[in-house]
């Protein structure tokens, strides 16, 4: 990991703190499976549809699935847009309060909604609530990096790159942040 920090340099991670937790869950489920631009664009037109703050759950759910749609979201995303507010709206995701959860619950709470994976949840952790000790296994990116960074042959399992990264706790955040960027390097 010392080569990997020499090569890449300093830890430059921020925690995303613009918008609500719940604008941010919304614009990672638009932003999944998407080129960033493409994504930007869609998500500015929700925005622009449902606004933002605490009444956008209330918002979401009196918006037509044809509006949602209009806006540019799959109907998959339409739907997953209208179940997360449909989980904040009944109380069943207490998303004002997940800084108050251990990791484990943010990820069980988060995970109860169609469109949110693991992965989404720790991608949560990791730059929103700012989580210093998550390694997202299934991540590719984390494991071509530990390819790369221990010049294997092939990427590790997702077994594998827990047990590797069990040596980066409590630190796995920045771990991960560092397997990241050296992709990046020559």
């Amino acid at each position: 990991m010392a080569d990997v920090i020499a090569r890449v340099g300093p830890c430059t991670l921020v925690r995303r703190t613009q918008w609500t937790h719940f604008d941010a869950l919304i614009r990672s489920i638009v932003y999944q499976q998407l080129s960033g631009k493409a994504a930007a664009t869609i998500h500015g037109r929700v925005i622009e549809l449902i606004g933002e703050g605490s009444e956008a759950p209330v918002r979401i759910i009196a918006t037509s699935h044809e509006s949602l749609r209009g806006a540019g979201l799959s109907t998959a995303k339409a739907n997953y847009v209208r179940n997360l507010a449909e989980h904040v709206s009944d109380g069943s995701l207490p998303v004002d309060s997940l800084d108050d959860l251990d990791d484990d619950e943010v990820i069980a709470a988060l995970t109860q909604v169609k469109g949110i994976g693991k992965w989404s949840a720790q991608m949560f952790l990791m730059f929103r609530l700012g989580r210093p000790d998550v390694l997202p296994e299934h991540d590719l990116g984390i494991q071509k990096g530990i390819q790369k960074a221990y010049r294997m042959r092939k990427p590790p399992t997702p077994a594998q790159v827990l047990r590797r990264g069990a040596r980066w706790g409590p630190y796995r955040t920045v771990a991960s942040w560092y397997m990241w960027r050296i992709l990046e390097v020559r």
